[in-house]
C-alpha cells in the first residue's frame, strides 16, 4: 500500500510560530512583582525552567525547588495561589504581544498562507494556554486568524504536557487523519518527543532558547522556515515516508 501525500501540518506555538518566551519570562517576573514576590527568573534559571512544559507546572517546579517546605502547606492554597500567579502572568503576556513585543518567526506567515491556499489542513497542537495563542495570532494575522486551523489543541483541551503525545493524539484524531500524512512542526526537544511518540515526521527550527537541545529523529532541523516553501515540505514528506517504507520491508 502506497504513502499517504502530504495532508496536513500540525504547528506548535512558542517557540515555533514566535520566539515568546522572552516575553513570557517578563510576563512571570511581572507576576511575583505584583504579588510582592521576591522570585526573579533570570534568563539562565528561565532556561532550565523551560525543560519544564506548562506555565503552573513550571512555576509549582519551581516553588518545590526554591521552597522545599511546600508539603507542609495546604494543597489547595498553593494551588490557588499558582493560578493567580499564572492569570497575572497571562494577562501582563498578552498585554506585551499587543504592545509589539513578539512578532511572528521569520517564514512562518508567508508558509501559512502558501499551505492554505494549496489544499494542506493546519493545525495546531500546542501546552501554552487558548488565551496565550489568541493574544499572538490575532495579533500578528489578524482578527479571523481561526479561519486558517482546522483544528487547535491546546492546555484547555489536552491538560498533559509535552513530551506525553497527547495533544498531538488529540488532534491526528480531530484531523481524522493517520500520522504519516502529516508533518509536525516544533522548537524543543519537549515537543520533538511528544511528535515522535504519535509516530509524526518532525521540521525542528530551534531558537536561542532551545538551541542546546538535542533534536535526534528529527526529519529536518532548520534556523528558520524563512527559505521554506510547500514544496519542499511534500518533498520531506514523501522522503520521511519513503525511510519508514524501507523500515517495514
Amino acid at each position: 500500500m502506497s504513502s499517504p501525500a502530504l495532508q496536513a501540518l500540525i504547528f506548535d506555538v512558542d517557540g515555533t510560530l514566535a520566539d515568546t518566551e522572552s516575553a513570557h519570562r517578563a510576563a512571570f517576573n511581572h507576576a511575583f512583582a505584583e504579588l510582592g514576590m521576591d522570585w526573579q527568573w533570570d534568563e539562565a534559571l528561565y532556561l532550565e525552567l523551560l525543560n519544564i512544559s506548562g506555565g503552573k507546572e513550571r512555576i509549582r517546579h519551581y516553588w518545590m525547588q526554591a521552597h522545599p517546605d511546600i508539603r507542609a502547606l495546604d494543597g489547595q492554597a498553593v494551588q490557588d495561589t499558582i493560578n493567580q500567579i499564572h492569570e497575572l502572568k497571562t494577562a501582563a503576556y498578552e498585554q506585551a504581544v499587543q504592545d509589539g513585543a513578539v512578532a511572528l518567526r521569520p517564514g512562518v506567515l508567508k508558509l501559512i498562507e502558501a499551505a492554505f491556499t494549496d489544499g494542506l489542513r493546519l493545525a495546531i497542537a500546542t501546552t501554552t494556554s487558548p488565551v496565550n495563542i489568541t493574544a499572538l495570532l490575532r495579533t500578528a494575522i489578524g482578527p479571523d486568524w481561526r479561519q486558517y486551523f482546522t483544528v487547535v489543541e491546546d492546555a484547555s483541551t489536552a491538560p498533559i504536557k509535552k513530551p506525553h503525545p497527547q495533544v498531538y493524539l488529540q488532534t491526528l484524531n480531530r484531523l481524522e487523519l493517520p500520522a504519516r500524512a502529516c508533518l509536525a512542526l516544533e522548537d524543543s526537544a519537549n515537543g520533538l518527543q511528544a511528535a515522535l511518540a504519535a509516530s509524526l515526521a518532525t521540521i525542528i527550527t530551534p531558537n536561542a532558547f532551545t538551541a542546546h537541545h538535542d533534536f535526534k529523529g528529527a526529519l529536518r532541523v532548520l534556523p528558520s522556515l524563512r527559505y521554506v516553501n510547500v514544496a519542499h515540505l511534500r518533498a520531506w514528506h514523501a522522503e520521511a515516508n519513503a525511510g519508514k517504507a524501507l523500515l517495514r520491508a
